[in-house]
Order: structure tokens, then C-alpha cells, then sequence
């Protein structure tokens, strides 16, 4: 996943995954869901992001402690 943010035009584009876009839809007005072939959405765009987020320069992530427990390997 890639999150990018262009000041000059602010839009926040949030890439979900490589692949190619077959078809985009504006699902509520500044928001774009970028789909693939196989109608998953591939791509996020946030149009006049900084209306909408309150600093799109920053970000946080977080992976959930019950996600981070069940993937931990146990070796033989």
C-alpha cells in the first residue's frame, strides 16, 4: 500500500494495490475508487484532501495487537 499526497493539486492518493486501472468512479462528490479488471478497488483518490482530512501531510499507522498475535510464527 502507498499513500501520497501532492500539495500543488491537493489530492490524497491512497494505492492499494499494483495493478492496472480498468475503470474509475467519483462514488461521492471528491472521492474517486480506481477498480481493476476484476471490479476490486485497486486505488483511493481524495480530491481537495485538505478539505476533508485534517492534515493529509500526516499520517498513522497502526497494525491492531489481536492482528499482530495470530500472524506471529511458532517455530517447529
Amino acid at each position: 500500500m502507498k499513500i501520497k499526497y501532492d500539495r500543488q493539486v491537493d489530492v490524497l492518493r491512497i494505492t492499494l494495490k499494483e495493478a492496472m486501472i480498468t475503470e474509475s468512479d467519483e462514488e461521492t462528490p471528491g472521492m474517486i475508487l480506481d477498480f481493476d479488471q476484476n471490479g476490486n478497488v485497486v486505488g483511493i483518490e481524495i480530491l481537495q484532501a485538505s478539505q476533508h482530512i485534517d492534515n493529509p501531510e500526516a499520517i498513522e499507522y497502526s497494525i491492531s495487537p489481536s492482528v499482530l498475535a495470530s500472524s506471529k510464527h511458532v517455530p517447529d
